[in-house]
Parts: C-alpha cells; sequence; structure tokens
C-alpha cells in the first residue's frame, strides 16, 4: 500500500508539474492612464487605443483596468496582420461612463501585439489634437525617476499621475525642482494598493509658483508603479504627455 501511495503521488507531483509548463504564457503590456473624465470648461477628456497584431496568426487580447473599482476587463481575437481600434477605450471597450486608470494588455504567447495610445479632449464641437502617451513594454521600474518641463501659469496647467499596482500602499518621495539639483520642496505621498492618483502640481506642492520648465524627482522602493505628467494649454485644451526619464542617482529627493 505504501508503494502504491508514493506511485500516486509522483504521478500527482508529474501531473502538476506538466500543467504548469503547458500552462499559456502571457505578455504584458502598460498604458500608464487612460480615461474617461470631465476636465475645465466642460471638456471631456478621452483615450483612443489601437492594438496591431503583425505576426501571422490570431493573437488572444485582454485589456483591463487594474485601478478602476469595476474590475473591468474584455478579452478578444485579432486576425493575422490585423488591428482593433477604440476611439474611446474606456467607452467604447469597457461600456463606463467615467474612468481613469492605467490599461494593461495581454497577449497569450511571447509577444505582444502593438499599441498605440493618444489623449485628446471634447468639448462641444472641438476636438483638440491626439496627444500620444507613451507605452511600457517592458519594466518601467527605476528608484529615481524625473519629469521634466512641468509648468503652472496662466497659459498652462500641469497634472501629475502615481499608480501603484501592488496589493500594499507605496511611499514615494517627491522633490520640486526649478534648477537640477535644487529643491524648492519635499513632499512624501501614500498612494494606497491598486490605485491610481491624478492631481494637479500644486496639490502636491501648495507653495508653487507661477512659472515654466518645474521638474520633480520622484523615488520608491516599490516596483508595479507608474509616473506620468501631462502639460496643458490652458487656452486650447492641447496636452503635452511627459514621461519619466531614469534620474541621477546621485540626487535623490532628500538632498
Amino acid at each position: 500500500m505504501a508503494r502504491v501511495s508514493t506511485v500516486i503521488i509522483i504521478l500527482l507531483l508529474a501531473a502538476g508539474a506538466l500543467a504548469q509548463e503547458q500552462a499559456p504564457e502571457a505578455v504584458t503590456v502598460m498604458v500608464p492612464v487612460v480615461g474617461r473624465v470631465w476636465g475645465q470648461s466642460g471638456a471631456q477628456w478621452r483615450t483612443d487605443v489601437e492594438l496591431v497584431n503583425d505576426t501571422g496568426a490570431v493573437e488572444s487580447v485582454t485589456l483591463s483596468l487594474p485601478t478602476d473599482a469595476s474590475q473591468s476587463f474584455i478579452s478578444f481575437d485579432i486576425p493575422p496582420h490585423g488591428a482593433q481600434r477604440f476611439g474611446d477605450i474606456v467607452g467604447q471597450a469597457f461600456g463606463l461612463d467615467r474612468a481613469l486608470s492605467p490599461l494593461m494588455v495581454q497577449t497569450l504567447g511571447k509577444r505582444s501585439v502593438r499599441v498605440a495610445a493618444n489623449v485628446y479632449a471634447v468639448q462641444g464641437d472641438k476636438v483638440t489634437r491626439p496627444e500620444p502617451i507613451a507605452v511600457n513594454y517592458g519594466d518601467a521600474f527605476f528608484p529615481l525617476r524625473a519629469l521634466y518641463g512641468l509648468s503652472f501659469s496662466d497659459s498652462f496647467r500641469t497634472n501629475v499621475g502615481f499608480a501603484n499596482l501592488n496589493d500594499a500602499p507605496t511611499l514615494f518621495t517627491i522633490a520640486l525642482q526649478k534648477i537640477n539639483g535644487r529643491n524648492i520642496a519635499v513632499t512624501q505621498l501614500v498612494v494606497p494598493a491598486n490605485t491610481l492618483w491624478h492631481a494637479s502640481i500644486q496639490s502636491l506642492f501648495p507653495v508653487i509658483t507661477k512659472g515654466d520648465d518645474f521638474s520633480i524627482l520622484i523615488e520608491t522602493g516599490a516596483r508595479d508603479t507608474y509616473v506620468y505628467a501631462s502639460v496643458i494649454e490652458n487656452a486650447t485644451n492641447d496636452a503635452h504627455f511627459i514621461q519619466p526619464v531614469i534620474a541621477t542617482p546621485s540626487l535623490t529627493p532628500s538632498q
């Protein structure tokens, strides 16, 4: 009986290992933010997304909004050399009236479909020019990241975003700079688990004075985090997406 039990255990372990080996792989691509939200002057901000399958095989894709309370996701196939486009990803793909979240794109297999995203504003019969959003095909984490070219003036406003896709709260230490290496102010922000914090730059730094070419230096030890900024022209609502760059290791927000 002991020998039979041993054989059964070995077979179960082998079956488990085989099932694990046969489990389909998935490649994940992150768009740091997509949305359908209302902004200043009655403008509604939307995001278009295009997925392109440049392979000769059918690709199975799943889209999800990891920080939205609805936990929405959709799955579909894209034919060989085909494409799927959503002019308003939140409304068309997920059927939501309002949402702001990173977009997770998962493709079964070892290679992702190509992803492109643009943000634009609709105000009455006016539509602003689409502004490309940088897409992360690999690990976007780095302990020190910087956002350059930020403005807060009569002509421009800036929104910043911090996404935490971890299952625990994440601490960000953030320094505001006008001259590289010289902090004007330093603050800390705790972003809850699976949350996107998106607000004006003066919400982080109430003492900020009007000006252009501000930068913020961000430090965090948590992976699965994303940061970005958007500089918006007040007169037209045209937006300029700011993606993070790796900051100089010798300059930390605490210095």
